[in-house]
């Protein structure tokens, strides 16, 4: 390309970044761990399927997928999964265990073999499921989380910690299954064993709080023959959320809790032996006092914010609106970060030696595996390596702003102006913008290179990802802001960052649309029915039907998430009513596309389906597209690409585009 810039209207810029491109570019690394010093991880694969396979690195440096297709190393544990693999070193050679998505069924492989099943097949409901596995080869066993369904609804589930035979002696035997806890508590991590073997620590919590609202860390005896005693809570409750428990090499304590407004850590001063003799919880020594966050929403199962080393320092994944690695003294609280080009590190980490192996990603680049030497500080990308598979000048340029809402609070937000370096508009045209909202709700979007996002400003449309109140990394205050006001704080946020870029002249008016996939697909649809901002918009896997979603169209783990984002349905039922797009389908009057996997069981298709009964002879133009093979979160290149595709032609054809090349959406009235 010579340096000739183009004058074309915004929205139809040329580009070599297509849905095509974007979609085998989707999904990340998750999941590190160590195989002896070997790490391994979990990356996806969008177009075999869909599917995640398993990586390892070998000593000479070379990437190897250890599974071949369809094996599928994903767990569905409170439908979201958690880390769904474990390794060891036996006999000189790798063991590793596996859940495998399709059964859920945990598997024995050893490279070079054939992976064999550890645990039965149960008819029952959603089965046995599996997740944040221990492999203690000392005891002939995988210690990690059972998820067991008693019933055919989605709650009726238990869940514990259970021991199962690394023989195979279970594979067909459900009483082969050694259960190690009870059913106090409704949720569970995986256990975490103190050095000497002789302690277990978990994190526990129950309905109606999520995990981010409260939470407890359980702390019990292991005695000689494997079995747990004297469980007991040593620290969190039902204000206090922690995120993340570990044991010190010397066998103290490590935990992350929100006490002081932040996800900080804290180590007990001192454990004793016997369990009993523990001291109270309040006795937690704040490591490293700030103003950010170690530690986040625990989504899924093994979420990892920080690793204790074998030297006594701790790796951490720490921020505040964003996240870095860096390595913690615990007795002078000092933290020296990694140097490199990331911005942004996932919550997965493993150590090994003086080894942490982390994921981190920047806006110029996308996650990757990161090895950081602790002792030199040298960090350098080991795996899964970013590639520019296009000329870096068409990745677009963000920019971290705060915006001012309602009642003069804050909004962070990631600004993505079109950027395309062969393209300009004309004189006094201003760009088309589209907000997008993050799912969670608690959760936030990364600042991040995503090919998603640079398919719509290099062909000179605006995104704007608002991290509205309720978002995490900016304190539990923060959080809190979306206490019993989903539906409002979120949508003023999105339309306040949407009105101030129009009012700036950064965005034009009259050309904004606002999209968002599970609780993003609420605030699009509640931002189309109760804002007039908007031209148009996209809403993904949605939520739009409250009552319907908190009596039983949802799974367990977010079955009562609404008594705190909304209130209690029991006291409030007409709030569910007079917030939920579905009750509200007249109020939408401007064009909107519906995108929806049929085997989504965290938002069904039938909350799409009513509201769309709603639309009926509206004359409203809309478009539905429902995949089959598809749950909560696209997953197969095949599926991204007509979605990435759709989208733009809804916009292009609301805001008077001409992309080059796009499959027109036809919309229905």
């Amino acid at each position: 390309m010579g340096d000739e810039v183009r004058t074309l209207a915004y929205g139809s810029w040329p580009s070599p970044i297509d849905a095509a491109l974007a979609a085998a570019h989707d999904g990340h690394p998750e999941y590190v761990g160590f195989v002896g010093d070997e790490p391994w991880w979990t990356e996806p694969r969008p177009t075999e399927g869909g599917r995640r396979t398993l990586v390892r690195r070998g000593a000479d440096g070379t990437e190897e997928s250890v599974l071949p297709a369809p094996w599928n190393v994903r767990s569905r544990v409170i439908e979201y999964g958690g880390q769904p693999w474990a390794g060891a070193v036996v006999d000189g050679e790798p063991l590793v265990v596996f859940v495998h998505f399709a059964d859920q069924r945990l598997y024995r492989y050893r490279p070079g073999g054939v992976p064999r099943p550890l645990t039965p097949v149960s008819p029952v409901g959603g089965g046995l499921r599996w997740a944040d596995p221990q492999v203690l080869v000392d005891r002939g066993e995988v210690w990690c989380v059972l998820e067991e369904f008693t019933g055919d609804g989605p709650v009726d589930v238990r869940r514990v910690l259970a021991a199962v035979p690394l023989d195979g002696s279970a594979a067909q035997d459900r009483d082969g299954v050694r259960e190690l806890t009870d059913e106090r508590h409704r949720f569970l991590t995986g256990p975490r064993i103190s050095p000497d073997g002789r302690r277990a620590a978990w994190l526990a919590w129950d309905h109606p709080r999520m995990p981010w609202d409260g939470s407890e860390l359980v702390l019990a005896g292991i005695g000689g023959d494997g079995t747990f005693h004297g469980a007991r809570t040593v620290a969190g409750g039902p204000e206090e959320s922690i995120a993340q428990v570990e044991w010190s090499t010397d066998g103290r304590l490590l935990y992350t809790a929100d006490r002081s407004g932040w996800w900080n850590l804290y180590a007990e001063d001192r454990v004793p032996n016997e369990v009993d003799g523990l001291p109270s919880a309040e006795r937690g020594v704040p490591l490293c006092p700030r103003e950010e966050e170690f530690g986040g929403p625990l989504w899924k199962l093994g979420h990892r914010w920080f690793a204790p080393l074998e030297c006594g320092l701790i790796a951490v994944v720490h921020g505040r609106g964003a996240t870095t690695l860096g390595i913690l003294d615990p007795e002078t609280g000092e933290v020296v970060d990694a140097a490199g080009p990331w911005t942004e590190f996932a919550p997965t980490l493993a150590v090994h030696g003086d080894r942490v192996v982390a994921v981190g990603a920047s806006p110029r680049s996308a996650y990757e595996v990161v090895e950081l030497d602790a002792r030199t500080g040298r960090a350098r990308v080991i795996g899964a390596a970013h590639d520019d598979v296009v000329d870096p000048a068409y990745y677009p340029e963000p920019q971290i702003r705060t915006f001012t809402g309602p009642a003069g609070r804050d909004i962070h937000a990631h600004i993505y102006p079109p950027h395309n370096p062969g393209c300009a508009a004309p004189g006094g045209e201003l760009p088309p913008y589209v907000v997008w909202a993050h799912g969670g709700p608690t959760g936030r979007a990364p600042l991040v290179l995503d090919l998603g996002i640079a398919y719509f400003t290099s062909r000179g449309i605006g995104v704007a990802e608002v991290n509205y109140g309720g978002s995490t990394g900016y304190g539990r205050e923060y959080r809190g802001r979306l206490r019993e006001q989903w539906g409002v704080v979120d949508v003023e946020d999105c339309a306040a960052v949407a009105v101030a870029l129009a009012d700036e002249g950064t965005a034009d008016r009259d050309r904004l649309a606002v999209r968002g996939g599970s609780a993003g697909g609420w605030t699009a649809a509640a931002s189309l029915a109760g804002t007039d901002v908007y031209a148009c918009g996209t809403i993904i896997y949605p939520i739009l039907d409250l009552a319907g979603w908190a009596t039983g169209e949802t799974h367990d783990f977010e079955s009562q998430y609404l008594e705190s984002l909304v209130g209690p349905y029991a006291e409030v039922p007409a709030r569910y009513a007079e917030r939920s797009p579905t009750e509200h389908a007249d109020r939408v009057t401007v064009p909107f596309l519906l995108l929806q996997g049929l085997d989504d069981v965290i938002c069904p298709p039938a909350q799409c389906e009513r509201f769309l009964a709603r639309m009926e002879g509206r004359r409203v133009p809309h478009a539905y597209l429902a995949f089959e093979g598809e749950g909560h979160g696209f997953r197969r290149a095949e599926t991204m690409i007509r979605a990435l595709e759709s989208e733009l032609s809804l916009y292009a054809q609301v805001f008077g585009l001409n992309p080059p090349g796009i499959p027109t959406l036809e919309l229905a009235k």
